[in-house]
């Protein structure tokens, strides 16, 4: 008998109502293969290869991996291939973990830096190496790896406490050498006959001379002194003047240069000669005094100076019996920054890399040695043991003056712009103070940067 609605019969033989359902397309399954490890190898990273225009390799195929890896990096095994209903596998391939050859064999591991280039056909030692940079052209300050290496070429580490005296000669040797340092001699600064073209002096020194002779020959000949007593009176004026100069000459100076006016930086022209009076600012390069290790200072200055009795040692070649002789000085200088009280305005002051400096900075007196008490003062053995110096029983005194940051000092130079900088730079030409004839002092020549500083070990600074 019919009927309206369509029936079908299912597969156990159950007559059910309704279109048969049409069959489904299976999805087609996607079976991934286990990658082997590249070892960092660029040809066998796939579409990473393909990137560089490099040949891929065939990789071996591998079934599904049973259970985890087990053993450590060196020892580590992978199974593969088809399992039976037991779970033995049928077929086991063992191989290492790493870089694979063409073949499909694990390759030799090597340890070690790898010397020279790395081409695209070398194989990878354990581990993947650090991709070669391009040349960027950034400039680093130091080496890469800096200090002592150890065999294998890695950085040793080094514990325990540092040398003192290394350091601070380290230190010394680093200032003497620094390109940035100015090392000043003992002979910069204040000199009477450095104020003297030698010519005029050894002019004047022959037209005495020459009335000393006439003189005595009038006078033992026709028995008239006058000529010689005028000599005598003239060459009497001219030691007590030279005599003068060379004990107050130096004070004069500084009088001079406190006694000039300051300058105002907005309106001084390119090429004047100014001074400058401000607070001291550090540059890229701070200076540590030798005694005290006073820190961040522009300048620093210590002299050891030895009294000479009548039997006693003297200092120098030049080191006069009943008085006191340099043995020992150590002077730099570095760039450092002037704000200027006048206008407020910033200045370079090229003071350092070798540039020509006259300082007149005070300098107080540290210690005083004398043989009843030089057992008490270890700090100063120390010093002169740093520097070769020998500690017998002599009377000695140091001396120590610094300009630190934050300190008043006055400049004089000459004034330089570049660009948007302010700098004050020695004059190519010594500058001349004059007569001074209220105080009866003669010229004197200031070459390069002069700086005048008070003593500044018991007045407290500007913080900057």
């Amino acid at each position: 008998m019919g009927s309206r609605y369509a029936s079908h019969q299912l597969g156990n033989g159950l007559y059910v109502s309704g279109r048969p359902e049409q069959p489904k397309e299976k999805p087609p399954t996607m079976s991934s293969t286990a990658m082997p490890y590249t070892g960092g190898d660029i040809k066998k990273s796939g579409e990473l290869g393909k990137m560089f225009d490099l040949h891929v390799e065939k990789s071996r195929k591998s079934g599904p991996i049973s259970g985890p890896i087990t053993g450590g990096p060196a020892t580590s095994r992978t199974y593969s291939g088809s399992l039976s209903s037991s779970g033995v596998p049928v077929a086991r391939t063992k191989s290492n973990s790493g870089p694979l050859n063409k073949h499909g064999e694990p390759t030799k591991k090597s340890s070690g830096p790898q010397s020279g280039g790395v081409t695209p056909m070398a194989r990878q030692n354990s581990g993947p190496l650090a991709p070669v940079l391009p040349t960027t052209g950034l400039i680093t300050s130091g080496p890469i790896s800096s200090g002592p290496l150890n065999s294998s070429g890695a950085p040793r580490k080094i514990s325990g406490p540092l040398d003192s005296t290394g350091s601070i000669k380290m230190r010394t040797t680093s200032f003497a050498h620094n390109q940035a340092v100015t090392n000043l001699n003992p002979d910069e600064g204040y000199s009477i006959a450095s104020s003297f073209p030698k010519p005029i002096m050894w002019s004047v020194i022959l037209l005495f001379v020459m009335g000393f002779i006439a003189g005595g020959f009038i006078l033992g000949a026709v028995h008239n002194p006058v000529l010689l007593i005028v000599v005598v009176i003239i060459f009497g004026a001219v030691a007590a003047l030279l005599v003068w100069n060379i004990c107050w000459g130096k004070r004069a100076v500084i009088g001079f240069v406190g006694r000039y006016a300051d300058a105002d930086l907005r309106t001084a022209k390119d090429g004047q000669y100014v001074k400058v009076t401000g607070v001291v600012t550090c540059g890229n390069f701070p200076l540590e005094s030798s005694f005290q290790k006073v820190p961040r200072c522009v300048y620093t200055s210590t002299s050891l100076f030895e009294y000479r009795g009548w039997d006693s040692k003297a200092a120098n070649a030049k080191h006069r019996r009943f008085t006191w002789g340099l043995r020992s000085m150590e002077r730099h200088a570095v760039d450092f920054y002037i704000s200027d009280f006048q206008s407020g305005l910033r200045a370079l002051v090229k003071t350092g890399y070798g540039a020509r400096v006259t300082p007149y900075v005070d300098e107080s007196i540290v210690i005083d040695i004398k043989p009843e008490n030089k057992d008490m003062t270890p700090e100063f053995h120390r010093w002169l043991l740093e520097r070769n110096l020998s500690s017998d029983d002599r009377i000695m005194r140091l001396k120590e003056g610094y300009i630190k940051e934050g300190s008043t000092v006055s400049v004089m130079g000459v004034v330089q712009r570049n660009d948007n900088v302010l700098m004050i730079v020695p004059p190519s030409e010594p500058f001349s103070t004059g007569c001074q004839w209220a105080q009866c002092v003669l010229p004197v020549s200031l070459e390069g940067i002069v700086l005048r500083c008070e003593d500044t070990s018991n007045i407290d600074v500007i913080p900057v």
